[in-house]
């Protein structure tokens, strides 16, 4: 195995981390996972061939141990990302500093491609924090290594996603409010966004390009969950939560320790354009790629939370 390419993967023990390092191991990588708990990612080595991935114990403050994995690297994929802050995780650190740090080291020693996971709508001029952070770790990884390529995937599904679970889960209550109802995205299977890394990967000539990877449907917010309440046979009413009310509900939910099912920067995400492909950037296709859909695929993982479970009939 010391002949085969070398994969560093930051967050490879995350949602689409499990299925990138499936596809890199099928392709003959040995894969370097750093991460914060190496006893609880055990379940990785059961997808691959036996010494096919080593963990590596990550610490946001030394990347010491990282920097010898990057050292004797092929390609370096970063798949770090929060989707809401805590006292000792900010979007700024995780989004930018991150992306900043490891692109540097991945110029000091000629790295061959450099993967930065963004998503769809980064923007430094955006009114959410997220955003704006995930832009900044864009322009950070650019700048400082040219080898480098961004993937903007819109909202990722799959079965063991906080989109599709979650709202199955709220289904217990009659009445669902949705904040954003109308605000359109272009979900993309997990399975589709871990084969897009692959094939950039094996792309040539594609070094400082951003792709915009999204599913063949551009749906709402309402819709999904509509369907997602009929895949999981349950007739529930979905309501529009006004803007104004979420940000006030949210701003107070936040000071809890279980942090609310809708943060304020949320809000300010759905607020603002579309979660959807633009024309401005390269494609899913351009990485000959057709993604599924996702409305159709969620009904393999969301049966479990019909009454009845998997053999019950969808009214």
């Amino acid at each position: 195995m010391n002949n085969y390419p070398i994969a560093t993967i930051l967050g490879g023990g995350g949602f689409i981390g499990r299925y990138l390092v499936r596809n890199l191991s099928k392709n003959n990588y040995r894969c370097f996972i750093p991460t914060r708990k190496p006893y609880q990612k055990g379940y990785l080595k059961t997808q691959t061939t036996p010494g096919a991935i080593e963990f590596i114990e990550f610490n946001t403050n030394n990347f010491s141990e990282i920097e010898n994995a990057i050292k004797n690297s092929d390609v370096v994929i970063n798949l770090i990302g929060i989707l809401y802050e805590t006292r000792k995780q900010k979007f700024t650190k995780i989004h930018s500093d991150i992306p900043d740090i490891v692109s540097k080291l991945c110029a000091k020693h000629k790295v061959k491609k450099f993967i930065q996971v963004s998503a769809i709508g980064s923007n430094k001029e955006s009114k959410s924090a997220y955003q704006r952070s995930k832009f900044s770790g864009e322009e950070k990884s650019l700048m400082n290594f040219k080898n480098t390529v961004i993937l903007r995937p819109s909202v990722v599904c799959g079965p063991e996603d906080n989109f599709t679970n979650l709202f199955s889960k709220l289904s217990f209550s009659p009445i669902i409010p949705l904040v954003g109802i109308n605000y359109n995205f272009q979900p993309i299977m997990v399975t589709d966004v871990a084969d897009a890394i692959m094939k950039a990967i094996e792309t040539k000539n594609n070094e400082g390009k951003i792709y915009e990877i999204g599913g063949p449907k551009i749906i709402s917010f309402g819709e999904m969950v509509k369907s997602i309440m009929q895949k999981i046979g349950k007739k529930r009413f979905i309501t529009s939560l006004p803007m104004p009310i979420a940000k006030i509900q949210s701003s107070i939910l936040s000071l809890l320790p279980i942090p609310p099912v809708l943060t304020r920067d949320q809000c300010e995400i759905l607020s603002e354009a579309d979660n959807v492909v633009s024309n401005n950037f390269l494609k899913i296709s351009d990485l000959g790629i057709k993604p599924k859909d996702v409305e159709q695929e969620m009904e393999k993982w969301l049966f479990r939370y019909r009454d009845g479970g998997q053999f019950a009939k969808v009214k």
